[in-house]
């Protein structure tokens, strides 16, 4: 009866013990979202599970705040290049189907390669080792590829013809059209569109209901809308097409929906032991089939980001402890994957660097609060200008101003910038952009031109250069 009781004010004892040690947890995560929030402008939705039980999961911000409409837990959000992860797992259950291998080379399914494509495998792509252009790293991308409307296969096109940036094998370089193209070599092999493929055979099979793909055009419920913010101002993400990215970054999901895919990894229900752990073995630069494997707080982590369209997501996963770390973010000023690594740390006891008040919400209260001459007044005190490249800062800021066409306000900030930095290529290319966005062309032609003397392959100068000689041509 005695070691009864004694056994019994043990567990007593542990149990209080644990629930303490939780609510510290608690506290120090409430207390870190709230800095999040302060100066990262989180809005989204975390989940934090144990043996894959919820620990701690809050939604904040809001999901529209057109409607005022609150995150929750069940908001849905753009998962962007977390998608790859599904995509290496459907190429998987291929490869163990036995309707195609690791080693076959991708043009067996994929029509019209070019030569320099032959030896690249499938193997490669899911690598990213193929050597093939990134087509979102195009020079042009962000200013006009981004805003079209491709099919997969006219976006392969926009990079077919450029040589290959290494052997096939030989480099890591993280490319999104590799995972395009094996969206197309599923839809060849499968014989389903890309969307089905993934739905019948991994989201049925886990019970994901909310997750799916879509392209800007669907109306789905509970899919939270995208923000940008340009000197702390939200706005909607402007119109993309994101079936762009089909198999490299098109699906939508919920932290529940991620935490059942998850923990469907740490069985056999989608692939077989042997396949995960292939998948899960890391090749160059740490990165295996769709996931980025490494050791992070002195434990074994998987996990992998996502970023697009004003959303940012962060899937983390440390099997030895099954622990899960989730963050999904509709704010795109939110880096999901600091803060997935942050709430880590501070279930590990590591340290970790929280979020602060930076320089440039410094400059952007300022700006609200007083004007343009405040920010350049800052700009030159020593707080400031001994501590940061002020090229980069104030051309990140003027450039928020041209997006929110002030551009009377982006003038007069890159005029002091250029007076500040006469040899700069940069600063006279920003004054150049901020003089053709204004319509004064003469005066633009005038700083690209100068842009170019200082650095003639400044490719930002050059189109900027073209823009301007075909509107004068134009206008005579």
């Amino acid at each position: 009866m005695k070691k009864y009781v004694m056994f019994l004010l043990f567990v007593t004892h542990f149990t209080l013990a644990q629930q303490h040690k939780n609510k510290q947890f608690e506290r120090a995560i409430e207390e870190y979202m709230n800095l999040a929030i302060a100066h990262d402008y989180f809005s989204g939705t975390i989940l934090i599970a144990k043996q894959g039980k919820v620990y701690f999961q809050k939604a904040y911000g809001k999901a529209s705040l057109e409607l005022n409409v609150p995150n929750n837990i069940n908001t849905k959000y753009s998962i962007a290049s977390l998608t790859k992860s599904f995509t290496a797992l459907a190429i998987m259950q291929l490869v163990e189907k036995e309707k195609l291998k690791l080693t076959d080379p991708f043009s067996l399914y994929v029509s019209n390669c070019p030569d320099a494509w032959k030896t690249i495998t499938i193997q490669h792509l899911l690598t990213h080792t193929s050597g093939i252009m990134n087509f979102s790293r195009l020079p042009d991308w962000d200013e006009y590829h981004k805003k079209q409307s491709y099919t997969s296969k006219e976006l392969v096109n926009l990079v077919r013809e450029m040589p290959l940036k290494f052997v096939p094998g030989e480099e890591y370089n993280y490319c999104n059209t590799g995972y395009v193209l094996l969206g197309l070599v599923i839809e060849k092999v499968s014989g389903l569109p890309y969307a089905d493929f993934i739905r019948q055979n991994i989201l049925e099979k886990i019970g994901a209901k909310n997750t799916g793909g879509y392209n800007n055009v669907d109306i789905i419920s509970g899919l939270a809308t995208g923000y940008y913010h340009k000197i702390g101002v939200p706005f909607p993400a402007p119109y993309e097409n994101l079936e762009l990215g089909n198999a490299a970054g098109f699906i939508y999901s919920t932290a529940a929906d991620l935490l059942l895919y998850d923990q469907a990894l740490y069985t056999e229900k989608l692939l077989s032991k042997k396949s995960l752990e292939l998948m899960f073995t890391p090749y160059k630069d740490n990165y295996g089939f769709g996931w980025e494997i490494k050791q992070e707080y002195n434990r074994k982590m998987i996990g992998h980001s996502g970023s697009n369209n004003g959303f940012s997501a962060y899937l983390m996963r440390y099997p030895e402890e099954k622990i899960t770390v989730i963050v999904l973010s509709n704010s795109d000023k939110t880096r999901a994957t600091k803060i997935a690594y942050d709430l880590s740390a501070i279930l590990f006891d590591q340290p970790f660097k929280a979020p602060a008040k930076n320089v440039f919400d410094t400059l952007a209260t300022a700006y609200h609060k007083i004007g343009i001459e405040s920010v350049i007044k800052l700009s030159q005190t020593s707080q400031v200008k001994d501590k940061y490249d002020l090229v980069e800062l104030l051309g990140e800021f003027g450039y928020d101003l041209m997006d929110l066409r002030r551009y009377d306000d982006a003038i007069k900030l890159f005029t002091f910038l250029v007076e500040q930095n006469k040899d700069s290529s940069f600063a006279n290319d920003f004054l150049g952009e901020a003089y053709l966005l204004k319509g004064n062309y003469s005066l633009a032609k005038q700083y690209f031109e100068k842009a170019l003397k200082l650095d003639a392959v400044n490719e930002y100068a050059i189109r900027g250069l073209k823009k301007v000689n075909e509107k004068l041509s134009a206008n005579n």
